[in-house]
């Protein structure tokens, strides 16, 4: 086989891929924000993706059961329906570059929810290279010019973290409770679930002021790029590479996002600078840290 996740360097080809894709997200919410609220852009991403999933949630419907409905349920509104909106939210006042840092506490709450919550092990070689990770994704993000990291209204990347704590629960939940799912099921039945609710929130939601947007068409394809990118095809890339490898190791896409979030930006016309090219090695030598292979 062409494409084996069995093997090391396809890992790493799907979680650079992962962070490609994810890495576009933050810009794509800041864009939806022009012209819609946070709670329409947080709940349109939702129920847009559930349209996408429709297929595969025909597909794998018969698989749903007694004894994977609540770690599904857990997936969907704690996993992908509660981070929608945090983070949705969070954007409102942070700028996505903060957002994108925030985003990177992801394996660290997975660590700590592992241990705790699934009785999961790790090695400490792993711990430090969490932490030096997190502290090259602190300075690649800080090395960002007119960065707002001292603005009053800060306290909203709290907001963030809670999606992130959120994406620690959801990824230990994967990898130790839903093992007889496939990462395309996992994700297809866990929108199940939240995407009818995310639609019945449209229906009664006022659009009025986004009607009258300039900016009304742009902000709606952002949204739906969002959805079908960030949501759709990342969240099962990502569900697949939890099956593959260690929870650390796909939690670890998100140290890798902040590289890729400087790609968007140069896209966009930005500069990068010689010492975010420094910090992103940083970040890269944590992953490898983190994902050394283990002692048998």
């Amino acid at each position: 086989m062409l494409f084996d996740l069995e093997k090391r360097p396809w890992q790493w080809i799907m979680l650079i891929f992962l962070a490609f894709i994810w890495g576009a997200s933050f810009i794509l919410m800041k864009r939806g924000l022009v012209s819609f609220t946070s709670m329409q852009v947080g709940a349109m991403r939702i129920f847009f993706s559930f349209v996408f999933f429709i297929p595969l949630i025909i597909r794998y419907l018969g698989k749903l059961n007694r004894s994977n409905l609540k770690s599904l349920l857990i997936v969907g509104f704690i996993g992908n329906a509660i981070p929608a909106f945090m983070f949705s939210t969070a954007q409102t006042e942070i700028s996505s570059s903060v957002a994108g840092i925030l985003n990177s506490l992801t394996p660290i709450f997975t660590l700590l929810i592992g241990v705790l919550l699934y009785a999961n092990k790790v090695r400490w070689i792993s711990v430090g290279g969490l932490f030096i990770g997190m502290i090259g994704a602190v300075g690649l993000i800080t090395s960002i010019n007119n960065i707002d990291i001292g603005t009053s209204n800060n306290w909203y990347g709290l907001f963030a973290v809670a999606g992130t704590l959120c994406y620690g629960i959801n990824v230990n939940e994967i990898k130790f409770r839903l093992r007889d799912l496939d990462g395309v099921a996992i994700a297809s039945l866990g929108f199940l679930f939240i995407g009818p609710f995310a639609g019945l929130y449209l229906l009664m939601t006022d659009f009025s002021m986004a009607a009258g947007s300039a900016e009304l068409t742009g902000s709606l394809l952002a949204v739906i790029a969002l959805a079908f990118f960030s949501s759709f095809i990342a969240v099962i890339l990502m569900n697949v590479l939890i099956k593959f490898t260690t929870t650390l190791f796909a939690a670890s896409v998100t140290y890798i996002i902040p590289i890729f979030a400087i790609f968007w930006g140069l896209m966009d016309g930005e500069s990068f600078l010689p010492v975010q090219a420094f910090w992103a090695l940083v970040i890269l030598a944590g992953v490898y840290l983190v994902n050394g292979k283990r002692k048998s």
